[in-house]
C-alpha cells in the first residue's frame, strides 16, 4: 500500500480548497524529496483559493498548492549529487527547460516552458514535496524554518528593488502586503534615500513603519499621486514599486512617479488595466520592468547575502502561525489583510 500524507488540494475549478490524504510523492532520478517544516501563504495562493480570472487561466487542477517552504531533505534520486539527506533547504519554484533562448541567455525566470511549483505541478502545502535537484537552495541551519520559507517572496521584493539603481533615490512602495513590506526593508538596506509606503489598510501601514518606511500614505483617504509629489518636493517618486495590482493604484502610482523614473510592476491585476500610455508612460520617459519570480539564481544569492549579512530582519513579518488543518482560518485571515506573513508549521 502506498504511504499517504495530508495535503491542501485544489480539487475543483471553484473557490476553496480541500484537506486530503494523498500519496507521498516519489523522487525521480534527478529529484529531491523534502519533509516540509514550514510553508507560507502567498498572494498567488489567495488568488487560487478565491479562484479568480487569473487562477482560471493559470492553475492546473487537481493539484497540491503552495510554493513557499523550508524543510529537510528526506531522500535524493539516484542521479543527484551535491544534495544529501538531512540538508536544510528551500527551492526555486520555477521549473524551467534549460535549453530555450531565455534559459540560455540568463533569463530562465521567463522561460516560456516553465512549470510552476504549486500552480501547474504539485507544491508544498503538504507533509512532503518533490522538486528537481537543480532547483534546491541550501539554507543556513541556524535560520529558523519560518523565516527560511520566506525567501521565495523575498526574492520577488529583491528583484523589484534591484532591477535598477536605487541608492540615494526616493522610492514609493504601493501595496504593503508581505512582499511590499519586504520591499520596504530591502530598499532601505540598499540605500534608498526615502521610502514611502502606500496602502488602504492601516494595519499594514503600521507594519510598513516597523519595516523601515519613512512616510505612509493611506490611499483610501489621500490622493496617492498628490501625496507622492508632496513628499518628494513636487517631483514624484524616482522609483515606483507597484505591489498591489489594483488598477487605480497602478494609475495613481504612475501619475506620482517622477519623469524618467523607474517602475517595477509585480502586483497581479485580476483583469485588464486601462492606461493612458502616452501621458502616463511615454511622454514621462518611464522605464517599466515586469517582475516575475526571481532571477535564477542571481536573486537567490542576493537574498542570502541580505539575510545572512544581517542587512534585513524578516521576523516582524511573521504575525500568525497555523497548522495545515486550520487552512480555512488562515486563508480568511490573509483575505482580510489584517496580518503580515501567515505560516503553516508542519
Amino acid at each position: 500500500m502506498t504511504a499517504t500524507m495530508m495535503a491542501l488540494v485544489k480539487e475543483s475549478r471553484a473557490s476553496g480548497l480541500s484537506l486530503r490524504h494523498v500519496p507521498i510523492p516519489q523522487a525521480g532520478p534527478n529529484d529531491v524529496l523534502i519533509k516540509v517544516r514550514s510553508s507560507s501563504i502567498c498572494g498567488t495562493d489567495l488568488h487560487i483559493y478565491k479562484w479568480d480570472a487569473w487562477a482560471e487561466s493559470s492553475v492546473v487542477t487537481p493539484n497540491v498548492i503552495g510554493h513557499e517552504f523550508a524543510g529537510i531533505v528526506e531522500a535524493v534520486g539516484s542521479e543527484v549529487t551535491g544534495v544529501r539527506p538531512g540538508d536544510c533547504v528551500s527551492a526555486e519554484g520555477h521549473i524551467v527547460c534549460g535549453v530555450c533562448r531565455a534559459c540560455r541567455s540568463g533569463n530562465a525566470h521567463v522561460c516560456p516552458h516553465t512549470r510552476s511549483f504549486g500552480i501547474t505541478v504539485p507544491g508544498c502545502f503538504a507533509e512532503y514535496a518533490v522538486v528537481p535537484a537543480t532547483n534546491i537552495v541550501r539554507n543556513d541551519p541556524r535560520l529558523p524554518s519560518e523565516l527560511a520559507c520566506l525567501q521565495d517572496p523575498l526574492g520577488n521584493a529583491v528583484q523589484s528593488v534591484m532591477a535598477g539603481d536605487i541608492t540615494g533615490k526616493s522610492v514609493a512602495v504601493v501595496g504593503a502586503g508581505p512582499i511590499g513590506l519586504m520591499a520596504v526593508a530591502v530598499a532601505k538596506a540598499c540605500g534608498a534615500s526615502t521610502v514611502i509606503a502606500a496602502d488602504i489598510n492601516d494595519f499594514r501601514l503600521r507594519m510598513a513603519k516597523t519595516m523601515g518606511a519613512d512616510a505612509l500614505v493611506n490611499s483610501a483617504t489621500e490622493k496617492l499621486s498628490e501625496r507622492l509629489k508632496e513628499l518628494t518636493g513636487g517631483e514624484g517618486a524616482e522609483v515606483l514599486l507597484e505591489m498591489s495590482g489594483h488598477p487605480d493604484a497602478i494609475r495613481e502610482g504612475l501619475e506620482g512617479t517622477a519623469n524618467a523614473g523607474r517602475v517595477a510592476l509585480l502586483g497581479i491585476p485580476t483583469s485588464g488595466v486601462e492606461l493612458d500610455l502616452s501621458r502616463s508612460i511615454i511622454f514621462k520617459g518611464l522605464r517599466i520592468d515586469g517582475i516575475t519570480g526571481r532571477r535564477m539564481y542571481t536573486t537567490w544569492f542576493q537574498v542570502k547575502g541580505l539575510l545572512e549579512g544581517g542587512r534585513i530582519d524578516l521576523s516582524p513579518l511573521v504575525t500568525h502561525r497555523f497548522r495545515l488543518e486550520q487552512y480555512e482560518e488562515a486563508f480568511e485571515l490573509v483575505r482580510s489583510g489584517n496580518c503580515g506573513k501567515v505560516v503553516f508549521t508542519h
